[in-house]
């Protein structure tokens, strides 16, 4: 990032383009095409690490393991998803504390009841405004930099309506909130409403999910509009289950995976990528 920190990042602009990564591989080919920063999303964690939906049954640990993992081979910033905190206050400054200690640059909370389910599934229940208020006051007080981020996510949109949504970010952002995020924004015109209360005085993020509620932009679209994070929190998720559908019936049908060669890393294309030739080089620093 240029020696810069997230929020400095986020503060000199344009916006930053944040893939979802849901483990040390896709991070580090994320780190390669060059992005800023990295998301790691509670839904990607449910898919891949449970095969499951994105209905709350993830716990803090397993992110936090998740988190750990990529932060120890990645240098990039990564934008960690806390779900509700798993839990009350309480519960959410031990999620705070955990996730800062496994490198998070900014944490996500959100004000849905527990257990949540993803931002763009009907059926979304909220906790009151003034709990969700005592959470983020008690996840500042939590983390131990000013430099890991809390962004604070409301899920009213879809529940209590765009207005009430506002009202609610209104309170979180008097809260100290480090940024904001209004989920599944249903219409470019909302999304203008939305940046034209906000982008002036705190980071917005913009949540793409093909086939989601919001209207799907670019990162310079988005960044015009006023927004200064936009993620792809599914898209690596969504991307690999259909070309491992591909592959796995493939292989199956013909008993060999020789016609996908021309699409697959080879063995040594696979170790230069995961940089088995320098890992061993150093290795052999301490054999004597």
């Amino acid at each position: 990032m240029n020696e810069l920190n997230l929020r400095e990042r986020l503060a000199q602009g344009p916006a930053v383009l944040a893939p979802g990564v849901y483990d040390p591989l896709t991070a580090l080919i994320a780190e390669q095409a060059g992005f800023d920063a990295l998301y790691l999303s509670g839904g990607a964690v449910a898919y891949t690490q449970l095969g499951r939906s994105d209905v709350g049954l993830t716990t803090a640990t397993e992110t936090a393991d998740v988190l750990a993992r990529i932060t120890d081979r990645v240098q990039l910033p990564v934008i960690v998803d806390g779900d509700t905190g798993y839990g009350n206050a309480l519960n959410t400054q031990r999620t705070v504390r955990v996730f800062e200690r496994a490198g998070a640059a900014m944490i996500q909370l959100e004000d849905q009841t527990f257990p949540k389910r993803c931002g763009h599934l009907e059926n979304k229940t909220l906790v009151s405004k003034q709990e969700m208020c005592g959470k983020l006051r008690a996840a500042l007080d939590a983390r131990h930099s000013s430099d890991t981020l809390i962004l604070a996510r409301t899920d009213a949109v879809a529940v209590e309506g765009l207005d009430a949504a506002m009202e609610r970010a209104d309170a979180y952002l008097a809260c100290g909130v480090d940024a904001l995020f209004i989920e599944a924004v249903v219409s470019a015109d909302d999304m203008d409403r939305v940046c034209g209360k906000y982008a002036s005085r705190i980071p917005l993020l913009a949540n793409m999910v093909e086939g989601g509620k919001t209207p799907v932009g670019s990162v310079d679209e988005l960044s015009a509009r006023g927004y200064r994070i936009v993620i792809y929190p599914g898209g690596t998720a969504r991307f690999v289950s259909r070309q491992l559908q591909r592959y796995m019936a493939s292989l199956k049908t013909h008993g060999t995976t020789r016609p996908l060669w021309d699409e697959m890393n080879n063995f040594d294309a696979l170790n230069g990528l995961i940089g088995t030739p320098e890992l061993l080089e150093l290795g052999r620093k301490y054999e004597a």
